[in-house]
């Protein structure tokens, strides 16, 4: 059901880049999916979590070392 509000919206909406666009569409639906969720989005607490885990330290060091002949190569830009 169009109301006059969210037919300003939508017009507001059209003058955006495509890029703003997907970006407030993108925190629209963040925002939606905490209010049905009753919860935050967990994603950077595990992600911090994870990074934390000595084990996991251990792996990246490991994938690290592995790829620490690749730095040699003449590819690297950084």
């Amino acid at each position: 059901m169009a109301t006059p509000a969210l037919n300003k919206i939508e017009s507001e909406f059209a003058r955006l880049s495509p890029e703003a666009q997907l970006s407030l569409l993108e925190r629209l639906v963040h925002r939606v999916r905490v209010a049905v969720s009753g919860r935050r989005d967990t994603w950077e607490t595990d992600l911090a979590t994870m990074a934390a885990d000595p084990e996991m330290q251990r792996e990246l060091s490991h994938i690290n070392a592995e790829f620490k002949i690749t730095e040699a190569d003449g590819l690297e830009t950084g």
